[in-house]
C-alpha cells in the first residue's frame, strides 16, 4: 500500500483502487470539499505523474477518456484549485510522492491496464439528491428530474414562466462552462425538441454563472446528470455510419469558403463536445478543414 498525507489532501493506493480525500486546509477549494472522497478503480487510470517545484510539487492523475462523468460534463475546464485529480506536495515529501507514482505505475503495468478510452463510466458520480445555488438559479437533481428555480437576479423574460422541471428522459446533453474574462459561464441542459441558441441569460434550460465562488458546484449537478445519460462512446457507436461521414465543404469564393470553414470548425467542435465524434475523428476532421484554410 502507498499513502501520501498532505494539507491539500490524502491519497491512498491499495493495489486495486485509489482513495482521494480532500484536505481540511483553508486553501482547499469549496468544490473539492463538497465533492468529498473519491474512490477510483485502477482500471480508470491512464497514467500518473509527479512534477517537482522549488517550494512545492504536484501529483497528477490522468484518467482514461470516458471514465469520469465529471470530466466529460466539464470538458476539462475545472481550474487547478478545483481539480480533484491533483495534489499539492510539500518539498519534504517528494520522496514519498515518487514512491507513490512508482507503485501506481507498476500496478498499471502488472494489470496490463490499457490507456485507451472506455465505453462506460468507471468513476462514481456525485450522490443524489443534490441542489446547488449559484448564478441566477438553484439547480436540483434527484436522479430522475432536474429542477431549476430562479432567483431575484434572473432575467425577467426567463423567470416569467416560473420554475423549470426537466425529466431526465428528455435531456440529451449537459455542459458546464466556467466564467472566463468578460464571458459568463453556464450550466446548460440540451432538451429533446426544445433546442435553442439563446444565451444562458435567456435560455430557460440554462443557469447563467458569473464567476463567483459557488459556480464550480454547478459542475456537480452536471456530472450527476451526465452519469445517467447514455455514455458518449456508446451513443457514437449507435450513429449510422452514413451520418458519421465528414464530407469536405463545397467549393466557393475565397471569402465565402473561409466563412464556411469557420462554421465547419464550430460544428465539429460541437459534435466532439456532445460525444458524436470521437477524439480521433474530431482531430482528423479538424486537420482536414485547417488544411483548406
Amino acid at each position: 500500500m502507498a499513502e501520501i498525507i498532505q494539507k491539500d489532501g490524502t491519497w491512498v493506493f491499495d493495489g486495486d483502487a485509489l482513495r482521494l480525500t480532500p484536505g481540511r486546509d483553508k486553501n482547499v477549494s469549496l468544490f473539492r470539499k463538497t465533492l468529498g472522497e473519491l474512490v477510483l478503480p485502477l482500471g480508470a487510470l491512464a497514467g500518473v505523474s509527479f512534477e517537482q517545484g522549488k517550494k512545492a510539487g504536484r501529483l497528477r492523475l490522468r484518467l482514461r477518456d470516458g471514465a469520469d462523468p465529471l470530466l466529460h460534463a466539464t470538458g476539462g475546464r475545472l481550474t487547478e484549485p478545483n481539480d480533484p485529480y491533483q495534489l499539492i506536495v510539500e518539498s519534504d515529501r517528494y520522496g514519498v510522492a515518487e514512491y507513490f507514482v512508482d507503485e501506481v505505475r507498476n500496478a498499471l503495468l502488472l494489470d496490463e491496464v490499457p490507456a485507451g478510452p472506455v465505453d462506460t463510466y468507471l468513476v462514481p458520480s456525485p450522490s443524489v439528491p443534490l441542489a446547488v445555488s449559484a448564478g441566477d438559479a438553484t439547480a436540483g437533481f434527484d436522479g430522475e428530474r432536474v429542477r431549476l428555480e430562479w432567483n431575484w437576479k434572473t432575467e425577467d423574460a426567463k423567470a416569467a414562466a416560473g420554475p423549470r422541471s426537466l425529466v431526465l428522459a428528455d435531456i440529451t446533453a449537459v455542459e458546464w462552462h466556467p466564467a472566463a474574462g468578460l464571458e459568463n459561464g453556464h450550466l446548460r441542459f440540451t432538451v429533446r425538441n426544445a433546442s435553442t441558441k439563446a444565451p444562458p441569460k435567456y435560455d430557460p434550460n440554462a443557469v447563467e454563472l458569473w464567476g463567483f465562488k459557488k459556480d464550480p458546484l454547478m459542475a456537480l449537478v452536471a456530472a450527476a446528470v451526465q452519469a445517467r445519460l447514455p455514455h458518449p462512446a456508446r451513443a457514437t457507436a449507435d450513429v449510422p455510419e452514413a451520418r458519421r461521414e465528414l464530407p469536405a465543404p463545397p467549393a466557393a469564393s475565397a471569402e465565402d469558403d473561409h466563412d464556411a470553414l469557420l462554421r465547419r470548425l464550430r460544428e465539429l467542435g460541437e459534435l466532439h463536445r456532445t460525444g458524436v465524434l470521437t477524439e480521433e475523428e474530431f482531430t482528423m476532421a479538424k486537420q482536414a478543414v485547417l488544411k483548406r484554410m
